[in-house]
């Protein structure tokens, strides 16, 4: 999370992310409402610009185009692109991206929000999950899981100064892709705007599997509740800002990295498929793209 530069910037900063933290500590994502479409006339192409992090990207997939940012082929928006007529992608999502990676430059990729112009039709864009902390939550709650397996460690952990710190993570997030949004309107103020989700990575349930997924039995529904504020704060920002948000979380719920991997569309900490560890599979970015579809197919509208 970026720091103010002076006291007055840092209290103001702090009210916002306690209140989105009020707003958000305790909800449950609630599932995202349909619309009506809006389509092109025939012959014309649409020019499709895909936002993203590693979920975006599909890290390990075959076929990887770009290694810099373990971009796949079959990712969810090279699907959603090869299945409508006259779809012109432009796919600049990375691994490790952040929302600062949306105007800035990752290693050999260009800063995201460059390939969005006056021209885009369509821009789909699935970030926050590494402002929050995806890769350093799931390494702290498998090292410490060994101090209480039965318990809930993890959560303690995070909630040892009295304020749960992934909530705040969370709520700090918000305002960041917030500007993101801002940004893609005003570059293409014509383009309809999609927020993607994140999927169901934990049993919905709120059982465990370790040690599969190597988290204390308590910890689990503690990170599956962590996951749906994230998305539930994306889905309240894209309303906010003019955008639709898209739930992958409820059609790949059952699907889980705690599954078998006949029936897994997220790969645990040791893969099974071809995917980085605790993100989607070819089946995740399938089920993605199934849920991208259907919110273009229903139209604008509703958010």
């Amino acid at each position: 999370m970026a720091d103010g530069t002076a006291d007055a910037g840092g209290r103001r900063r702090g009210r916002r992310a306690a209140t989105w933290a009020a707003a958000i500590g305790g909800c449950v994502l609630v599932a995202a409402s349909t619309a009506p479409a809006a389509a092109h006339g025939p012959g014309r192409t649409t020019d499709y610009t895909a936002l993203g992090d590693s979920y975006t990207s599909g890290p390990l997939i075959p076929r990887q185009v770009d290694a810099n940012c373990a971009r796949s082929d079959r990712n969810y928006p090279s699907l959603v692109a090869a299945t409508l007529p006259g779809v012109v992608l432009k796919d600049v999502s990375c691994a490790g991206a952040t929302t600062e990676h949306m105007g800035k430059a990752q290693g050999s990729n260009g800063p995201q929000l460059d390939a969005v112009g006056r021209d885009t039709d369509l821009v789909t864009v699935q970030i926050g999950g590494n402002d929050v902390g995806f890769g350093s939550i799931i390494a702290t709650c498998a090292q410490v899981a060994a101090q209480d397996p039965t318990g809930d460690p993890c959560r303690r952990h995070y909630g040892a100064g009295g304020v749960d710190e992934l909530t705040v993570a969370v709520a700090r997030t918000a305002p960041k892709v917030a500007r993101v949004l801002r940004a893609v309107h005003a570059r293409a103020p014509h383009a309809r705007v999609l927020v993607v989700g994140y999927p169901d990575l934990l049993p919905d349930d709120g059982s465990g599997c370790a040690p599969t997924v190597p988290f204390a039995t308590g910890d689990f529904p503690y990170l599956r509740d962590t996951g749906k504020r994230l998305n539930l704060m994306l889905r309240l920002v894209a309303r906010w800002n003019g955008a639709e948000y898209v739930d992958t979380y409820g059609p790949t719920v059952g699907h889980d990295m705690c599954k078998d991997p006949a029936d897994r569309w997220i790969e645990p900490l040791r893969p099974a498929s071809p995917a980085a560890p605790a993100h989607p599979n070819a089946k995740g970015e399938e089920a993605m793209a199934g849920a991208v579809l259907d919110r273009l197919r229903t139209g604008r509208g509703h958010h």
